[in-house]
């Protein structure tokens, strides 16, 4: 079955490796230009598949490729461009995506930091079938996980969706192969669908209960990092911590400062935060950043 692998990053590279070493037979690999493509790249050269770095997947270019290779299916593996809707057309079998929610549940750009920000206990990764839709096609597989406490994008991602998901995608294509891959319709009734996990949604609102707060500094960790202001510079929140709260303060308030943590007030509880990214983008702990802008107890985020 000839395949065609468009991707990038370590997730893309990493997929491209395990299906080479497992024989399939990839005959041509799309990454982007820029340093997302290294690492893909530099494994198909290695690998001496037929490799691809277009601006963007819409370029006139890229469609004369897929004709020319014959590809009989395509794979994205973690894919943030466009793929035009004539490119799917052309793999007789279809194109398949990999995509790290529980579809319909999480449908777009940042569906692990979006499972965690809006405190699910449970999320997992889905393989579909892509049509012109936003993460709509039909379901091949899915796997599920649940999300503890104390997790956050990075550690969900990093610790068990991405190898799961390279386990995925290699059970995707032996049921491929084998006649018997699922096309299951999603129910979108139950879908839901959040915009990119960026700046727009990751400034702290310290009002809101406790446990909103919590979610977002760990839904947006390690990016982009939710965020509030000091002194009129943005200070972004890493490896935070629940705590049960002891006395009322102001949400906000800055109650403690020991070493390697920063205790804030919220609005049913305490939040603990170990590691903060100042202005300058210099990720630091805590309590090194409190010493470094004369950040005192008593003092408040925000203002």
């Amino acid at each position: 079955m000839r395949i065609i692998l468009v991707g990038q990053g370590p997730f893309g590279e990493k997929v491209l490796d395990t299906l080479v070493r497992q024989g399939e037979d990839i005959v041509g690999v799309f990454c982007p230009k820029d340093k997302r493509g290294e690492a893909m790249a530099a494994t198909a050269e290695r690998s001496d598949v037929a490799l691809f770095r277009p601006d963007k997947m819409k370029d006139d270019e890229v469609r004369r490729a897929y004709l020319d290779l014959r590809p009989e299916l395509a794979l994205l593996a973690f894919v943030t461009d466009i793929i035009p809707e004539t490119l799917l057309d052309i793999p007789p079998i279809g194109t398949i995506c990999y995509h790290p929610s529980l579809l319909p549940r999480h449908r777009g750009a940042s569906g692990i930091n979006w499972a965690v920000i809006q405190g699910d206990t449970r999320t997992g990764l889905t393989i579909l079938w892509v049509d012109k839709g936003i993460d709509t096609g039909p379901i091949l597989l899915q796997k599920e996980v649940e999300i503890l406490p104390a997790d956050t994008t990075g550690s969900l991602y990093f610790n068990t969706l991405f190898g799961m998901g390279i386990d995925a995608i290699v059970e995707a294509v032996a049921l491929i192969k084998s006649g018997n891959a699922p096309k299951l319709p999603q129910d979108d009734s139950l879908s839901t669908y959040e915009p990119p996990c960026d700046d727009k949604v990751a400034a702290v609102d310290w009002s809101k209960p406790a446990s909103d707060v919590y979610n977002l500094v760990r839904g947006c960790d390690p990016q982009p990092g939710a965020y509030s202001t000091f002194k009129d510079s943005k200070v972004r929140f890493y490896k935070a911590r629940l705590l049960e709260p002891k006395e009322d303060k102001a949400p906000g308030e800055i109650l403690d400062i020991h070493e390697g943590e920063i205790v804030v007030a919220l609005n049913g509880g305490f939040l603990g935060i170990g590691k903060v990214r100042d202005a300058a983008g210099v990720k630091m702990d805590a309590d090194e950043f409190a010493r470094n802008v004369d950040l005192q107890v008593g003092m408040k985020f925000g203002t």
